[in-house]
């Protein structure tokens, strides 16, 4: 009955972009789009399930880390063109934040307990986010004093983009190639959707999440106008949330299936991906536009990411999911949000 309606709630997407050109209002449209996300998400989780039974967890958990950061990238890059810098890396912040300890922590809860997971590849890719939280103190240092939008930090972020794009590509292509080995030695058979088909519902899937969290973003002001929220909480919670939708709800419904090493790769592998690839990466497409993004992170941001990864560090160490652990991430994020909540706008 639960997969009859998710099925069926697939046309809310559609009636979104009926809404949107109907010019229904702000907030209203705003709740439609944050609705319609849930079943693409869980679609998305679908598709990848029945993609990781032919490549394993690791590259599948890689393919929807992949598929699911494209509306980021697309949101970030609308609100670079807006010319909306704090809400771009409030939302990056927001997003390396909530998939280590909202995703991680909820799938580790609601999965099943003391289950095994691949403790090898979720260290590597934590410690990749700390090189990148590292990384970005050499702009955003200089930015505490000052105007963070001057361009020189822009300009000072440039080697730092390139280099944490290197070191991305580097290690993603190793890890890959390990989960390659490992899947084959497993003698793993493929069972479900084929490749294809899985493929095409996570393109499919991905293009109408990205296409309604235009949608959601543009509606974002007048909501939290509404609301009465800063735009760096929108940004940092609401935003990174929606923004990452795929990759939560399809984190969460394979915990929900008993996989837990997949639903742990892609929450994690989403924060590296986030860190070492989508944000170079909007800051250096940034200089298509005027002004260019600096990575001038504040330091509530930088803290958040770094401790994030600390903390899902110590919980994933032993190489277990354990739901007590879950909990505690997802206190910990709670936490995070009302500091967010609490500093409001630089």
């Amino acid at each position: 009955m639960g997969r009859k309606l998710l099925w069926a709630s697939l046309v809310l997407a559609p009636a979104t972009f009926v809404a949107d050109l109907l010019h229904a209002g702000h907030v209203a449209l705003f709740l439609l789009a944050a609705v319609a996300l849930v079943p693409l998400a869980w679609l998305i989780g679908e598709a990848t399930e029945h993609a990781a039974g032919h490549t394993g967890p690791g590259i599948g958990g890689f393919l929807n880390a992949s598929f699911g950061n494209a509306p980021e990238l697309i949101i970030a890059l609308l609100a670079v063109a807006d010319a909306l810098p704090n809400v771009v890396r409030g939302s990056l912040a927001g997003s390396v934040v909530s998939n280590l300890l909202l995703v991680l922590g909820v799938t580790m809860l609601l999965g099943p307990d003391r289950a095994e997971l691949d403790r090898r590849s979720l260290l590597v890719q934590l410690l990749l986010v700390a090189v990148a939280v590292l990384a970005f103190l050499v702009p955003a240092v200089p930015g505490f004093h000052g105007n963070p939008e001057r361009h020189s930090l822009a300009v000072v972020g440039i080697p730092v983009a390139v280099v944490l794009l290197a070191l991305y590509t580097g290690v993603t292509v190793a890890n890959l190639r390990r989960h390659r080995r490992r899947y084959a030695a497993s003698g793993g058979v493929a069972t479900g959707w084929s490749l294809t088909r899985a493929l095409v519902a996570l393109g499919i899937a991905t293009a109408a999440t990205a296409l309604i969290s235009e949608i959601l973003v543009h509606s974002l002001h007048s909501f939290a106008k509404a609301a009465g929220l800063s735009e760096f909480f929108v940004a940092a919670v609401i935003v990174a949330i929606v923004g990452n939708a795929a990759e939560h709800g399809g984190a969460i419904v394979i915990a929900r299936h008993g996989n837990a090493e997949l639903a742990s790769e892609i929450a994690v592998s989403s924060s590296a991906q986030v860190a070492l690839f989508v944000t170079p990466a909007v800051a250096l497409l940034s200089f298509a536009v005027t002004p260019a993004l600096s990575l001038a992170f504040r330091p509530v941001e930088l803290g958040a990411m770094g401790a994030a990864a600390v903390a899902v560090g110590i919980a994933v160490a032993n190489g277990r999911s354990r739901r007590w652990e879950g909990a505690v991430l997802v206190v910990a994020y709670l936490a995070v949000v009302g500091a967010f909540l609490a500093v409001g706008d630089r």
